[in-house]
């Protein structure tokens, strides 16, 4: 009896420990890439981009840090999510009304922008892999990569215009065209 009460006690203190040790490696990271909100509305019409923003630091981004044809988690920490309150033409494919994971393929000419129905808690596994199931994908899209008059210092997610999501890091932007 008194080795199950010791074993219970040891359990506690592991799970304690293991918590706020999980809640400060969450809390340090959100320091060195943010966490940022962007929204675009007009007449009832809603869009808003959740996402944390890294760094570039004198790395390598795309093709180093980034690699390129492998699955990103687009930002750092959980993967961005991307919300609408209607249905769209996202890049020229239909996506209904909903909060979906978005997930980015970045390559040399183009990336492919995926969005996903479940949101996952993080972004990567102990693999370092993304941790996206493709069985969730609602939407692919490939849309052009062009290069950006100077470098990018911290990832960077915007809406302009008619309605075009930029992403841009590093010397590379992409323009997802967004309709409703």
């Amino acid at each position: 009896m008194k080795a199950l009460k010791w074993i219970l006690i040891v359990l506690a203190v592991l799970f304690t420990a293991g918590f706020f040790g999980y809640k400060y490696m969450i809390s340090e990271t959100k320091k060195a890439s943010p966490e940022e909100e962007v929204r675009y509305g007009v007449d009832g019409f809603q869009l808003k981009v959740n996402y944390c923003r890294p760094f570039k630091k004198g790395r390598e981004i795309f093709g180093g840090l980034v690699p390129f044809n492998e699955v990103w988690r687009t930002g750092a920490n959980e993967p961005a999510t991307f919300e609408t309150n209607q249905d769209i033409n996202f890049a020229g494919k239909r996506l209904l009304a909903g909060k979906y994971s978005m997930w980015t393929i970045p390559q040399q000419t183009q990336w492919t922008v995926i969005l996903n129905s479940e949101i996952p808690g993080w972004g990567v596994g102990f693999d370092s892999k993304a941790s996206r199931d493709p069985e969730y994908d609602v939407l692919k899209a490939n849309v052009a990569s062009i290069d950006t008059d100077g470098p990018i210092e911290q990832f960077t997610i915007r809406f302009e215009y008619n309605v075009n999501m930029i992403m841009e890091w590093e010397n590379t932007k992409i323009s997802v065209p967004i309709q409703f």
